[in-house]
């Protein structure tokens, strides 16, 4: 793949003086998770605002050897002031500002905060759904926590990042798992995003190895974002089945081998791909990710029917059909989660894409249609959105394309198979069925479907 060369001098002593005299964009290196890291913050986390920081302080100490409080008394937390320790992470309970005028309180907040951030820092601020408050004044202010939490996403500088967690009533219990992945450099290229927790039964037991016992399924797993993928999910502790189509099979093999896998070896729009599918999977699955995907791209005056047939064959009806296989036969467990690899593009659109933004919309709504019927089981279906990602096919994309993709984001760069690969591994731990229906965008708050 290709570097980015832009960001490379933009971080040289010569490079750091010009940019700053010209005013162009400075975008950081972000820190990302690194083998044999402990704790999901590495320097202090700050806690303020409402009782939800109370509960985030009982296992902050397992996240993290220094915390501080500032504007509320937290249990076990050091008073923090402006003059005090640099902070790495901040989760702001915002859930009980229930009027307008309550909303200076996160001005009050974040602005001595904001001076006070180390690099690549991570915020978190928590809420309520609106739509569960009944009144219409309280549901009014918890939304506007959505403006102020994209808006404040886009102001941040060095690498950080900002999201907004919408807490049920119940589902407080879920948010160690939650603030784990977004207060850690496993969220790194994820900023500007709105996810709601509900409450969920099943809970991580081991955070070392968050998915041990569970069996996973990667569709497209040979390279790029899918051997990324299916690495990091085999890191976690799962037990990997790698799919991909005949022509990979030598990368799959090696790959399978490499991370003490299964590989299957299989065209999944094939007429009986369900079926041979559910045989070579004995004792069934925990994870699905569906990943798998091509592009034929054209304009759609120019596009023909097998360019057309062929995307939504592979991208949509595969993931569908496979899909409801999988949970009509009872291979899929219980407690389970199926990820959909979607694409911001079909949030937004793209010219000469037509075919390809329709599967990943089409992704999208399998998701939201597919989660109330499966939560009885506890099985949780959504979908992911990256951004540009820096792959082998965006390595060959033209120059000025490429510079426009890697630039029009809040950070300023191209994310990394990794990135796409840690929010599958979230959403593949048992504790986040609480997450469900939803779409996580991996983007760095890319201005394309904002």
């Amino acid at each position: 793949m290709a570097s980015d060369r832009y960001i490379d001098f933009a971080n040289s002593d010569i490079g750091r003086r010009l940019v700053g005299a010209v005013g162009l964009p400075a975008p950081a290196r972000l820190e990302r998770w690194q083998a044999g890291r402990l704790r999901p913050v590495e320097g202090a986390l700050l806690l303020g605002g409402g009782p939800l920081a109370e509960q985030v302080s009982g296992f902050a100490p397992r996240m993290t050897d220094l915390l501080f409080s500032f504007g509320a008394e937290v249990s076990g937390a050091h008073p923090w002031t402006s003059e005090g320790s640099k902070i790495k992470a901040v989760v702001f309970d915002a859930s009980t500002l229930l009027q307008t005028a309550q909303l200076s309180q996160l001005r009050t907040f974040f602005q001595p905060v904001l001076r006070s951030l180390e690099h690549s820092a991570h915020i978190v601020i928590l809420a309520r759904a609106p739509d569960t408050l009944s009144d219409p004044l309280a549901a009014s202010t918890q939304q506007a926590l959505e403006g102020f939490s994209r808006s404040l996403a886009k102001e941040m500088r060095n690498g950080g990042t900002v999201q907004l967690l919408q807490v049920e009533e119940g589902a407080e219990d879920q948010l160690e798992g939650a603030l784990r992945f977004f207060l850690s450099p496993k969220s790194a290229f994820i900023s500007g995003q709105v996810i709601r927790l509900s409450a969920c039964v099943a809970k991580v037991q081991d955070w070392s190895r968050p998915l041990a016992g569970r069996k996973a399924l990667v569709t497209g797993a040979a390279r790029g974002i899918g051997a990324a993928i299916a690495e990091t999910l085999a890191r976690d502790g799962a037990e990997i089945v790698l799919l991909d189509v005949p022509q990979a099979r030598s990368d799959l093999e090696a790959l399978a081998a490499r991370l003490g896998g299964q590989a299957l070896v299989l065209d999944i729009c094939a007429p009986d791909a369900a079926a041979q599918l559910i045989e070579h999977i004995p004792g069934g699955l925990d994870i699905v990710v569906h990943n798998a995907g091509i592009t034929r791209d054209k304009t759609l005056a120019n596009m023909t029917a097998d360019f057309w047939d062929s995307v939504l064959n592979v991208n949509l009806n595969a993931p569908q059909v496979l899909t409801q296989a999988l949970i009509d036969s009872g291979v899929l467990h219980d407690n389970g989660s199926v990820i959909l690899m979607a694409s911001i593009s079909g949030l937004a659109g793209n010219r000469g894409q037509t075919n390809y933004t329709t599967s990943k919309a089409g992704l999208i709504g399998l998701a939201r249609a597919m989660a109330p019927s499966l939560k009885e089981r506890g099985i949780s279906i959504n979908a992911v959105a990256p951004g540009f990602i820096e792959t082998s096919m965006t390595a060959h994309m033209p120059f000025a394309l490429r510079e426009a993709g890697r630039r029009m984001s809040s950070l300023g760069q191209g994310g990394l198979p990794q990135d796409v690969a840690e929010a599958v591994a979230w959403l593949s731990q048992a504790g986040t069925g609480s997450v469900s229906g939803q779409v996580l965008r991996v983007c760095g708050q890319s201005v394309i479907g904002a």
